[in-house]
């Protein structure tokens, strides 16, 4: 009997020293996602069934099969991503900062632009710019954006670049939020000196602000934010693209222009930053070639109806475009993706959001393009849902010149990751993975998010922030911006919105 006893009490005590040997073996990760339906990007476009992801600090460190990266590693944080869609995070190549606060103002109506330029020059406050980075920032995270580059401010070229406080506060809050971000910075358009306002409480003052200090407080927020929160944070230079059919900038105004573009492009490459312009179209590339704007660090958003030579001009240059099919850019002018796609030119999808009438919703931006060409062409071939998948990561990361770090899950590449829930009514069968992003999913889907190796979102509650406090702090603001702008009237729905064809023409 005692030998009986023994034998299985060796037994188990090999297996135990047997499993422990294992667990001793097994690497040491921050992070394991596991039983996943992966969508890498990566050169060969896997996807992979039932995949998982080690992360260790910031970096994905080995990706495959659940059972193989479960026998090689053990993660301080294990996700599970049964019935969930892995993928890169979603990359946003346009957008506004300020608009977040501004949603609809003035919509249906001729004073959308004039409210927008009203609130960010004379009615917007430290505290205004910083509760619409938190509030655009938790809307990205939500929706799966985890790269973004945004225009600081909007309407014609408002850009709050009158004192670096601004800044630094935009910049601040989106540091808490966690997501990778550039800030385009630079002046206003001609002529110059332009009024702003600061507000102290309920009193304010007006400042004369010239280009030189403009530029003076772009090169300050550079040097401090560029590279930032372990190269989450980055700066790039705007100037205002001019159309000489629209602009009528001649004599010593065309000279003045010329020598402050100019000066402008050298700030970015003396930094060597990105260099971005919204609203080309018609005219706009070739003057800017003609000044030396152009080139592989430059990206050109909006982007329509250029003639053959700018399209060649484009692709000489290198130069990268963002797309923006639900912008009213788009709408007004014809985007030539494929034309663009055809002659090697790298293209990229932007939000332009969020205001006055879109989302950071990337999902509904990719749905809408394949619609936008394909009724233009007459042909459900265009535009194949793969190649908008890459213009939402792969693409979009070479556009930004981050292709190193970001847009595929590959080893050694920076763990920005976003599960979709496809356990839902409308993504459910489970087949068909890319089919079901491109075009079932919302932004909604999303429950998981990280960036840089660090979670944001967790089964759809946002982490990095407290959302009730941000979405009360953007409430209050906004409402005070409005007010202080004598703005109140255009929060109401205006003449024509019922019962209408189309809207009535605009009195003057």
């Amino acid at each position: 009997m005692k030998q009986a006893i023994v034998v299985p009490i060796i037994c188990v005590l090999g297996l135990v020293a047997s499993l422990g040997a294992t667990m001793q073996s097994r690497e040491s990760v921050d992070i394991l996602i596991t039983g996943g339906t992966i969508i890498t990007m990566d050169s060969a476009r896997r996807v992979l069934e039932d995949g998982a992801i080690a992360i260790r600090g910031d970096r994905i460190v080995a990706i495959g099969p659940t059972r193989a990266l479960t026998d090689r590693f053990t993660g301080r944080d294990r996700i599970d991503a049964k019935r969930k869609i892995i993928m890169p995070g979603l990359i946003d190549g346009h957008g506004h900062a300020g608009h977040g606060l501004v949603k609809s103002l003035g919509m249906d109506t001729e004073k959308w632009y004039p409210a927008t330029e009203q609130i960010y020059a004379r009615g917007s406050t430290v505290e205004f710019w910083r509760a619409e980075a938190l509030l655009t920032g938790v809307e990205r995270v939500r929706f799966g954006v985890t790269t973004a580059l945004s225009m600081f401010g909007g309407g014609d070229m408002i850009m709050r670049t009158d004192d670096q406080k601004y800044g630094d506060a935009y910049l601040k809050a989106t540091q808490d939020v966690g997501i990778r971000f550039v800030l385009a910075v630079g002046p206003r358009r001609l002529p110059f000196p332009k009024t702003y306002t600061e507000w102290n409480g309920d009193s304010s003052r007006d400042v004369s602000v010239t280009f030189a200090q403009q530029l003076a407080v772009s090169e300050a927020l550079i040097k401090r934010w560029h590279g930032a929160a372990d190269g989450r944070l980055n700066i790039a230079v705007t100037f205002p693209t001019h159309i000489p059919a629209e602009n009528r900038v001649s004599g010593a105004a065309l000279d003045e222009l010329k020598s402050q573009a100019r000066t402008t492009r050298e700030l970015s490459r003396k930094y060597k930053l990105l260099f971005t312009q919204d609203g080309h179209t018609t005219g706009s590339v070739t003057f800017a070639d003609a000044l030396g704007l152009l080139g592989p660090d430059a990206i050109l958003s909006h982007a329509t109806e250029f003639t053959d030579e700018e399209i060649a001009t484009l692709a000489r240059t290198r130069t990268r475009i963002v797309h923006n099919p639900s912008a009213n850019a788009a709408t007004r002018r014809r985007f030539q993706l494929v034309e663009l796609l055809d002659a090697g030119v790298t293209v990229m999808l932007g939000s332009d959001g969020v205001a006055p009438d879109r989302s950071y919703d990337m999902f509904r931006h990719m749905f809408q393009a394949m619609r936008y060409h394909r009724f233009y062409w007459r042909d459900t071939n265009v535009l194949p849902a793969g190649k908008v998948l890459e213009m939402l990561t792969v693409d979009a990361a070479k556009a930004l010149g981050m292709e190193k770090d970001i847009g595929s899950l590959e080893v050694g590449k920076k763990a920005d990751i976003i599960l979709i829930d496809w356990w839902r009514p409308h993504m459910v069968p489970m087949n068909m993975p890319l089919y079901r992003v491109a075009y079932f999913a919302n932004g909604n889907d999303v429950s998981t998010v990280l960036v840089n190796g660090r979670v944001l979102m967790r089964d759809r509650r946002v982490l990095s922030v407290n959302e009730d406090e941000v979405l009360t702090m953007a409430e209050r603001e906004a409402n005070a911006a409005i007010a202080r702008s004598g703005l109140e009237g255009l929060v109401e729905t205006p003449e024509g919105f019922w019962g209408r064809s189309r809207l009535p023409k605009q009195k003057p």
